[in-house]
């Protein structure tokens, strides 16, 4: 079977099956044999191990994924890829095709039928428009989970690594920051892609955590707070907290709070730490 990481091969399967790449599913294909190896490194992936990919286009990656795994479940939204992944992927046994919106997969019966249950890992290359919602869904739906590697725009990438202080930090670094650990392991220039994007991407690794670093009394309350505090990043904490009506707080028990809390009147929410929100919820 060629491999689809070479270029002229994955130019030659597009043209045999006359396909055109969908704006809407915002598709970029890998035409990289060295970061496509790089990803199933940083993935460590074993022949123990059940792989869920989110994406798989032509089955670029997919062809290392089966190589390297005891089985793949690849998720795939564009039915016009359905044939060319069944003939790419033909020499495979250990693959399984599922056309569908991932969004709309249940992947905790997924698990529990491929893996008994026992934490899965997924690898995905996502489509840029949609990466939060798909990296979000799976941590919060509490599916059993090892690691989610994923190439994503780079400034994404920074985003979910940040920590206080940066411009960059904000809800979605919280947010990840709570389930998981996460690490860039690969900048990937636009030149790896067909058709090449406008923007750098990143691979990054989220190795989830068996339990949150932080003890919170109420998780969604947790998060509604710190969505509110980014909401108008320019207002200190007391004035955004205080004015968010989905909250129900007034400015006199945020700052009452953040005075418990040794921290001063006018500090605003990208100064605080993921431990720090996880105190301001407990008191609030």
């Amino acid at each position: 079977m060629a491999t689809l990481g070479n270029p002229s091969n994955t130019i030659e399967i597009l043209q045999k099956y006359q396909f055109h790449f969908q704006k809407k599913y915002g598709q970029n294909f890998l035409i990289d044999t060295h970061v496509l190896e790089k990803i199933i490194r940083e993935a460590q992936i074993t022949k123990e191990d059940c792989v869920i990919e989110i994406g798989p286009g032509i089955g670029t990656m997919t062809q290392y994924l089966a190589e390297q795994a005891r089985e793949v479940v690849a998720i795939e939204i564009d039915k016009n890829l359905i044939p060319i992944l069944q003939d790419t992927l033909s020499a495979y046994d250990n693959v399984t095709i599922i056309n569908e919106d991932v969004l709309k997969v249940d992947i905790n019966k997924l698990a529990e039928e491929k893996n008994g249950g026992r934490p899965i890992k997924v690898v995905a290359n996502l489509p840029y428009y949609i990466t939060t919602p798909i990296v979000m869904g799976l941590l919060e739906s509490r599916v059993p989970l090892d690691s989610i590697t994923i190439m994503v725009q780079k400034e994404v990438a920074d985003r979910m690594q940040e920590g206080p202080g940066s411009k960059d930090y904000g809800a979605l670094s919280l947010a990840v920051q709570y389930y998981a650990k996460p690490e860039i392991v690969a900048n990937v220039p636009p030149n790896c892609f067909m058709p090449r994007p406008n923007v750098g991407s990143a691979v990054i690794r989220l190795t989830c955590h068996e339990k949150p670093p932080v003890e919170v009394k109420n998780e969604k309350f947790m998060f509604d707070l710190i969505r509110a505090s980014f909401n108008q990043r320019r207002k200190t904490l007391v004035n955004g907290l205080g004015n968010a009506a989905s909250l129900n707080l007034t400015k006199e028990q945020v700052a009452a709070a953040l005075e418990s809390m040794g921290l001063p009147p006018a500090i605003r929410g990208e100064a605080l730490s993921l431990e720090q929100f996880a105190e301001l919820s407990n008191l609030l």
